[in-house]
Parts: structure tokens; sequence; C-alpha cells
């Protein structure tokens, strides 16, 4: 059994950092996040940031984004922490996310960006779920801040 070690993290942040690599996996795994124009602004082992814009297809009626919209880009700033935590890893793992819990404090407009800081935290989950057989239940957090420094979520 082989952990995640330094050398994986840096190919998975080296890939997810490509602009190009970036949109071929969300246009093949994702797409849906692709056409609501998600991007990654920073992967670190500590935190994820991911923006997603206000425009036509993220829109609600009420003029601010749609909470689905919101919801895929937070999910995805926990998700590329876990998925950096297990790329690479023998046996190959899988994450699966139990639930989702949501405030919505402002509408949304403009340029979102959603900040995960659990990296660190994620890993030992990830590397005590190997180590121990079992898996492993973690509740990950991801704060949404509008154009102006505002949480919106």
């Amino acid at each position: 059994m082989k952990m995640n070690d330094k050398s994986n993290s840096a190919r998975f942040r080296k890939l997810v950092s490509s602009k190009i690599m970036f949109r071929l996996f969300l246009l093949k795994d994702l797409p849906m996040a692709f056409v609501a124009g998600i991007r990654v602004k920073e992967i670190t082992e500590e935190k994820a940031v991911i923006t997603i814009p206000y425009k036509f297809l993220t829109k609600n009626p009420f003029r601010s984004m749609y909470f689905a919209c919101l919801s895929m880009a937070a999910e995805l700033s926990t998700g590329l922490l876990c998925a950096e935590a297990a790329y690479g890893l023998k046996p190959k793992i899988s994450t699966l996310v139990l639930g989702l819990k949501g405030n919505f404090s402002k509408k949304a407009r403009g340029l979102i960006t959603f900040t995960c800081n659990d990296g660190k935290a994620i890993a030992r989950a990830v590397h005590e779920s190997i180590s121990t057989g079992e898996g492993k239940t973690f509740t990950a957090t991801s704060i949404g801040i509008d154009e102006s420094g505002e949480q919106v979520c």
C-alpha cells in the first residue's frame, strides 16, 4: 500500500493548475461545471480556491446565481482536495459526498470565489482510512465570497 507522497500531490496540482488539462477534465467528467465556467484559482496542500462567474447560464430569475451552481463550485473546492489526497494511491480509493448543508446569506452576483481550507485534515482522513481499512466520514467547509469581499454562502 503506497501513501500519497509529495510528488503525487505536486503532479496532481500541476494537472489541475493547467488551464487546458483542467478544462478537458471538466468537459469529460463534469460537463456542467465546464459550461458554468468554473475555474481553479489556486490549489495548495492546505486549500483549494475555485471561481464561478455570474452569467446567463448560472443565473436564476431573481437576478442572482442559481444555488445549484454555487453548490457545484463549493463541492468542487472540497472535492479537489479529496482527489489530491487520493491521487496515485494503491489501491485506488473513492470519495463520496454524503450530505450538503448550505447557508445563502446574500444574493450572489459577479465572480464568486469558494475557498476550502481543509486540505491537511482531508489528507489525514484519507490516510487514516487507508491505514485502518475503514471508511471515514469528514465534514469539509467551503466559503463563497463575492467580488466586494462579502460572504454570500
